[in-house]
């Protein structure tokens, strides 16, 4: 395919150029009607499908584009506008549309709607991170609801996504081993991308666990089942805590007051952190404490001040060099009623609340352990003394739920929903917000 495609003799997009890899995957789209693609990270699974869009565009043709949740839908929608710009005839973010001046359309939906796409009529669908929709639903929207689109042109589909585990339910694991669903698999492992450095490449496979490694970066199908994700003996040293640092960079603390049963008074999980990123510790992220607590979402707002509270001892001992940077907290029901509180509170600079990155939160727990896990399998992230060695009674358990929540997590856990899951997810949430996104710092 030409990258310049000329739509007018005024108009011009301009489309990025298909690494050799790409290519292959595009030649398959031309042979075969439904095409599978499992492609490792940073493979560029959405600029394939953006030059392929693209050109449907400016030749005149209907797409629909599906994605797991709105967060994904969002970015890959904002990057289609933005190229296709020149040929623009109008655009509708909050409808989900994109009109061509060629008669070129794109529909975009989230897949959380079952009937997504229902009633529309498609030259090509493009559904981006197939792994990662919905268990059982996704086939049930696909027969009934997206297939059904292709009919009238007979259009084609194209599934980008990573792997997300060995299960029967997943939609991408089923249209790669059931011939009936009649899709072509192309794969493709990270390091076919060419543009992407050596060196960088063969840190992966040195910083990721293998699993982790032959997962994300393979785009390889791994049964998970029984393995303990976060090894204890990776947040310790020489099967020992460590001492709260002399001296750090910041202290803050993660809240998690999601609630998950429909009961109020649902677990409220709390991890307290320290990072040192310019010497003073030979480990970036210490965790220095912990606390799950039953709170009612109505007092949860006079919970928070002990945190604070906590937070300034903890300031006063690990002495940060930029302070007590507050409380990020999960921006999800009873967390989102906790942040907007806190902005009409009247407190001093050191009792900030910050809102997680929504793309953080808009992660499964399976995929944020999985990003916080480099970090840990570096040894990048220690328990204290005080972490490790805590216990408390919650909901008539005796034990250090910390290391029960983090150890005891396995990924693709089928009972997961039913277990207490708020100090992983403090856990995973502070490991990514300190080590893999300092945004929000």
């Amino acid at each position: 395919m030409n990258a310049r495609v000329d739509v007018t003799q005024t108009r011009r997009v301009e489309l990025p150029t298909f690494h050799p890899s790409q290519l292959d995957l595009f030649y398959e789209t031309l042979r075969h009607r439904f095409v599978v693609a499992r492609c490792g990270r940073r493979w560029g699974k959405t600029d394939e499908a953006k030059i392929i869009v693209g050109d449907d565009m400016c030749q005149g043709r209907t797409v629909g584009w599906f994605a797991p949740d709105y967060k994904r839908l969002v970015e890959a929608q904002a990057e289609l506008v933005a190229l296709l710009t020149p040929i623009k005839g109008s655009s509708n973010k909050v409808e989900g549309t994109f009109r061509a001046v060629t008669g070129g359309r794109i529909d975009f939906w989230t897949l959380e709607d079952e009937h997504a796409g229902r009633s529309r009529k498609y030259h090509r669908v493009i559904i981006d991170e197939g792994a990662f929709t919905k268990n059982t639903q996704m086939m049930k929207t696909w027969e009934k609801a997206i297939k059904p689109t292709l009919l009238d042109y007979g259009g084609k589909a194209l599934v980008l996504s990573n792997t997300n585990g060995i299960d029967p339910e997943n939609f991408l694991y089923q249209i790669c081993h059931e011939a009936r669903y009649g899709f072509e698999q192309f794969h493709a492992p990270t390091h076919s991308n060419p543009h992407l450095p050596q060196e960088e490449l063969d840190k992966l496979i040195t910083d990721n666990d293998p699993l982790v490694y032959q997962q994300e970066y393979l785009a390889d199908f791994v049964d998970w089942s029984g393995i303990a994700f976060f090894a204890l003996g990776r947040l310790l040293v020489n099967d020992l805590p460590v001492a709260y640092p002399k001296v750090c960079d910041a202290v803050f603390a993660v809240v998690d007051s999601a609630v998950k049963t429909g009961k109020e008074n649902d677990g409220t999980g709390v991890v307290f952190y320290a990072l040192t990123r310019h010497g003073g510790s030979p480990y970036p992220l210490v965790v220095l404490d912990w606390d799950l607590t039953q709170v009612e979402g109505g007092s949860l707002i006079n919970w928070l001040p002990g945190v604070y509270k906590r937070l300034d001892e903890l300031a006063a001992v690990c002495r940060p060099r930029r302070g007590n940077l507050g409380a990020f907290i999960e921006d999800k029901t009873s967390g989102t009623i906790l942040l907007q509180q806190t902005r009409h509170q009247s407190w001093p600079k050191n009792r900030l609340a910050h809102a997680i990155d929504s793309k953080l939160t808009a992660m499964g727990k399976d995929e944020r352990a999985i990003t916080a896990s480099p970090h840990v399998y570096q040894g990048k992230v220690k328990f204290s003394d005080v972490a490790f060695n805590k216990v408390t009674t919650y909901k008539g358990t005796t034990r250090n739920h910390l290391q029960g929540q983090v150890v005891g997590f396995r990924v693709g856990d089928k009972d997961a929903a039913k277990r207490a899951d708020d100090l992983l997810d403090c856990f995973t949430y502070g490991t990514v917000i300190a080590l893999g996104n300092n945004a929000g710092m």
